[in-house]
């Protein structure tokens, strides 16, 4: 399917890569919504679906879930994120950036105006228009919502996500006119000979070419999905993103109900928990555990 947009292959390393940089990293939670647990951690027999679906579930036994973005403070590029979370006008009217379907899928939405990134930003003395590069983990809602809010940054996604957005619809979690603008759009190919394994990853990219922000092919819960690893001065973090929801998906191989590819997400969560076995010291942030935020500090 066509785009407005004319993404271009990435260009590597971007500028403003410094030999033996450290990153900060900053958590931001720019929302919350509730959804089943059996969607986030499927259960097994005749009635796996519905449960998944949240019929025949209490609200009370949903789970609440952040959707988060980070904010990267690189010595020499300046400020990154990964991914944009919600988007400002989700606090007001969330169908309307989200997509009618939302109304199914995200439930219980809960959003100040002041959690929108672009405003956390501004309380730091940052503006939207200082963030240079913009990594995105994948392009479904969540994490897509915000990104008209940064016209003057360059995006990276995988050459496989932007495909898979660009052909699919809101059944498969994209909104086109989310992502599909005229900006700096860039595409990582994690399937040409250029990509170099890293730990136990086997597909990767040093995004400045010094080694502290890496992006790892994760893909499974998207056809394109990427995993970030940050170096820090208190050690590596890996931002997973969707790779995996739940803590519990890595220590116990727990799927969630729906992937796009159950044999890639296997695969990725294999590679994870070899770098968690290579790297026992990195931190590793699933995308939407509520427990797992709450334990994250302010600042890495």
């Amino acid at each position: 399917m066509a785009t407005a947009a004319e993404p271009r292959p990435a260009e590597l390393p971007l500028p403003g890569g410094r030999d033996g940089a450290r990153v900060k990293l900053h958590p931001l939670l720019t929302g919350s919504t509730t959804g089943p647990r059996a969607w986030f951690l499927r259960e097994e027999g005749r009635l796996a679906w519905r449960h998944a679906l949240g019929f025949g579930v209490k609200k009370a036994d949903w789970l609440k879930v952040p959707v988060p973005a980070f904010l990267v403070e690189h010595p020499g590029v300046g400020p990154v994120l990964i991914d944009t979370g919600f988007h400002p006008s989700v606090a007001a009217k969330p169908t309307a950036n989200l997509g009618r379907l939302s109304q199914f899928t995200f439930r219980n939405i809960e959003m100040k105006p002041e959690q929108a990134v672009s405003a956390q930003l501004r309380a730091r003395g940052i503006e939207p228009a200082q963030i240079k590069v913009v990594v995105m983990t994948h392009l479904h809602i969540d994490h897509a919502s915000a990104i008209a809010e940064y016209p003057e940054s360059t995006f990276v996604v995988s050459a496989g996500e932007w495909a898979a957005a660009s052909e699919h619809g809101q059944f498969q979690g994209y909104v086109k006119r989310q992502f599909d603008h005229g900006f700096d759009w860039r595409l990582l190919d994690f399937e040409g000979r250029d990509a170099e394994s890293f730990s136990g990853f086997a597909r990767s990219f040093d995004l400045f070419g010094d080694g502290s922000v890496r992006a790892v092919y994760t893909p499974g819960h998207t056809l394109g999905h990427l995993s970030v690893v940050l170096r820090t001065e208190r050690g590596e973090v890996l931002v997973a993103g969707d790779a995996i929801y739940m803590r519990k998906t890595l220590d116990d191989t727990h799927l969630p109900y729906r992937t796009s590819d159950e044999h890639l997400f296997r695969r990725s969560l294999r590679e994870i928990r070899q770098y968690a076995t290579e790297t026992p010291e990195a931190l590793i942030v699933p995308g939407h555990d509520w427990e797992a935020w709450h334990e994250l500090e302010a600042a890495y």
